[in-house]
């Protein structure tokens, strides 16, 4: 009977198992290197914006509350962003003719709302309620970071499933007194971590926060 595969058949697949193996093995490592990256999470890239906005400007030299500006972060799902009317409530007293609020003039002129670009969007199939987390005592910085340090915003985390599920297992390092929320330097838990820790673990259960429940999938997922 006449030899039907070569000597080196065997050596070729074998060769070629191996090389698919190798292939599957760095598609998963790319695919989890770009889930991780800023390239992926954007996380530190700033967005362009109408009016070049300063949070530093506003929130750390002018001392702006977050909420002069995100009128519904305390009553709604969404944070809103600011209308124009807010802006010309002092640009039109200040800076009246800064080329850089043109857009911002021509906005109030025309009744055409200010197009802003969403820095910490989170995907449609993920709900997410501001009022609530305020609510219960989840500062702004947690998600947003250190605003008064960002010239142009950026994203500050990279508001992955694995980021939420951290807070969400162990809810009580995060949480803060109404009156600290909007504070971006305020930080009791390095100064007193143990009383912080207390504070925490009584916020939670003053408020009937069950990690139990957070975790589970219908919470974001709806």
């Amino acid at each position: 009977m006449a030899q039907v595969f070569t000597a080196s058949a065997d050596t070729r697949l074998r060769a070629a198992v191996l090389l698919a193996f190798l292939l599957v093995f760095l598609a998963v490592l790319f695919v989890g290197g770009y889930a991780d990256s800023s390239y992926g999470t954007l996380t530190g890239w700033v967005r362009d914006q109408p009016v070049p906005f300063s949070h530093e400007h506003h929130v750390a030299g002018l001392g702006i509350d977050c909420r002069y500006c995100h009128t519904s972060v305390e009553t709604s799902a969404r944070a809103g962003l600011p209308a124009t009317h807010i802006c010309m409530s002092c640009h039109s007293q200040i800076w009246t003719g800064a080329p850089m609020l043109e857009p911002v003039r021509l906005s109030l002129a025309s009744n055409t709302p200010l197009a802003w670009n969403r820095v910490s969007r989170l995907p449609d199939y993920v709900y997410f309620n501001h009022s609530i987390h305020v609510a219960r005592g989840v500062p702004c910085v947690t998600c947003h970071g250190r605003v008064d340090r960002m010239p142009l915003m950026s994203r500050a985390v990279p508001l992955q499933m694995q980021f939420c599920l951290d807070c969400h297992r162990d809810p009580g390092p995060n949480l803060r007194p109404a009156a600290e929320l909007t504070r971006m330097d305020w930080s009791d838990w390095d100064r007193h971590p143990e009383a912080h820790k207390d504070y925490g673990a009584l916020m939670v259960k003053t408020h009937g926060i069950d990690p139990a429940k957070l975790t589970q999938c219908n919470i974001c997922h709806r």
